[in-house]
């Protein structure tokens, strides 16, 4: 008879790092709380599966792509357990695809050797818990507005004179004539250190409007939030 016994998967391994963290997260206070988990816990515990199931998925991945890295090793990183609770926990306030894809893609990039310090992890899950996914978005296209551009068809003629702000409202429409909404944001990541501008009404040559404006650390922080896994070499 074979008694051999089941080894645990990428989803067990993230389940038992995250789930101390994640079972902390406070209902608000009676009398309310007699009926809130009624509503909430069913949807908190929907979420927590997917992001567990989707974070595991793409740990085994990264496992296949990276040459000496095995999930089993992760138990003892102090660094990642710290990260992958703490994205786990934003994870579970969010919905939107596009910042849990930012928090699952953080949780393997500090899977990883030679990631960035462990204080600026946090700093940078933060940033994606707090801010909007207009502001990623921004932050994203003013990294290389033309390579933006090409990549999402979007033609932007060349202008001999303009601001920032006219090439951004022909990337994203539906902001058209809403300046003051994203000078919001722009204010936001300029004040957090991932812009160089705090406005993007200045007008200025072709060249300028064109240039990139954002720091080294939201250079930095872009890459931490993007996904470490390389598609074309996915395994079905």
């Amino acid at each position: 008879m074979d008694n051999e016994q089941p080894k645990a998967g990428a989803g067990d391994y993230v389940y038992a790092l995250t789930r101390a963290g994640i079972s902390q997260i406070p209902f608000i206070g009676a009398p309310v709380a007699e009926i809130l988990p009624l509503i909430l816990a069913p949807p908190m515990e929907k979420r927590r599966s997917e992001w567990l199931k989707d974070l595991g998925e793409q740990l085994k991945l990264l496992e296949k792509q990276v040459e000496g890295f095995k999930l089993e090793s992760l138990q003892n990183n102090e660094t990642f357990i710290t990260t992958a609770i703490h994205a786990s926990q934003a994870a579970i306030r969010n919905h939107q695809q596009e910042k849990l894809d930012a928090l699952r893609n953080a949780v393997l990039n500090s899977a990883l050797p030679n990631t960035i310090e462990e204080d600026l992890q946090l700093i940078f899950l933060n940033f994606v818990d707090e801010l909007s996914t207009w502001h990623l978005r921004e932050l994203k296209f003013f990294d290389n507005p033309r390579a933006w551009g090409q990549k999402n068809n979007i033609d932007f003629g060349k202008p001999y004179m303009g601001s920032p702000s006219q090439i951004f409202e022909k990337a994203f429409p539906e902001l058209r004539g809403r300046s003051e909404l994203y000078n919001v944001f722009t204010k936001d990541l300029f004040s957090r250190g991932l812009m160089t501008t705090d406005s993007l009404g200045v007008t200025m040559s072709e060249s300028g409007i064109f240039a990139s404006r954002i720091t080294n650390m939201g250079k930095e922080f872009l890459q931490f939030i993007t996904s470490p896994i390389n598609e074309e070499l996915k395994v079905g």
